[in-house]
């Protein structure tokens, strides 16, 4: 339920639900529930990508009393049957984001896995070998996707939702060899030309909670490997004020990046 002039947005990413993991997470969203308004969820929501994983997590939703919206993460594509995880967990009343959008408690939510490569004049480009040129040529698709679900939404206040990285900060702590694994700058571009309130991602496990990209969006890493080493004593999620300044517009979102406000609350 919405609190006033704020929506509270949990985040949390990296769940890796297994076969097992029957009851593991209907505490965790029941504290999420009661701390919230909207929940986003940054991708790794199984471990091997396995329909068995997915319908145990869909059971474990049903904790859950707030909308909420999710991305998959490159565990979830691992055995191949994303589609079915996919089609499972929204059978829960999950909201599966890729590439498209939605509105939830006056929120626009953007989501995409996002993809590989690098950042800034470290990232990959594609020259030389097929595969070389493939790989970039993901990043790029994943981040024109990004921004053509940004563009679909007529809310105030945007959040974009990927499992990836946009940017370095929020992966230092991470071997560097990694960092061309853990996320791309080209997914920055299409965030720095709309007016996204924040954005959250999971994937790098012994990153940085925070960064900002170069137009000076907030960056959260919310994997919850990271949120529980850093937060011993609260639940492994973070929760956002974001406030809301109106009705959806009726408009797309005009490719303006000016005057977010969104408050860091404490998960109780």
């Amino acid at each position: 339920m919405m609190a006033g002039p704020v929506v509270r947005v949990a985040a949390l990413a990296d769940l890796h639900c297994t076969k097992t993991s029957q009851g593991a997470f209907q505490p965790l969203f029941n504290r999420v529930s009661d701390s919230a308004d909207i929940l986003v969820i940054a991708g790794d929501l199984t471990d091997y990508g396995l329909p068995e994983e997915a319908a145990v997590l869909a059971r474990e939703l049903t904790a859950l009393r707030i909308p909420a919206a999710a991305v998959l993460g490159n565990h979830d594509l691992q055995s191949g049957k994303s589609s079915e995880v996919r089609e499972t967990l929204a059978a829960s009343g999950l909201t599966v984001l890729d590439g498209d959008a939605c509105e939830l408690q006056g929120i626009g939510i953007a989501g995409v896995k996002g993809f590989g490569g690098g950042f800034g004049r470290h990232a990959l480009g594609p020259w030389g070998e097929t595969i070389i040129k493939q790989f970039v040529h993901e990043a790029v698709d994943e981040a024109l996707k990004l921004e053509a679900a940004l563009a679909r939404l007529r809310t105030n206040q945007l959040i974009a939702l990927l499992h990836y990285s946009p940017i370095q900060q929020t992966v230092e702590g991470e071997p560097p060899e990694i960092y061309p694994f853990l996320g791309s700058s080209r997914l920055e571009e299409p965030i720095g030309r709309y007016p996204v309130s924040l954005v959250v991602h999971g994937h790098a496990h012994r990153g940085r909670l925070e960064g900002m990209t170069k137009n000076g969006v907030a960056v959260y890493n919310v994997s919850m490997p990271l949120l529980t080493r850093t937060f011993t004593d609260r639940p492994p999620f973070r929760v956002f004020e974001v406030p809301i300044t109106g009705a959806s517009t009726g408009e797309p979102a005009a490719p303006v990046s000016k005057g977010r406000r969104v408050t860091d609350a404490v998960a109780s």
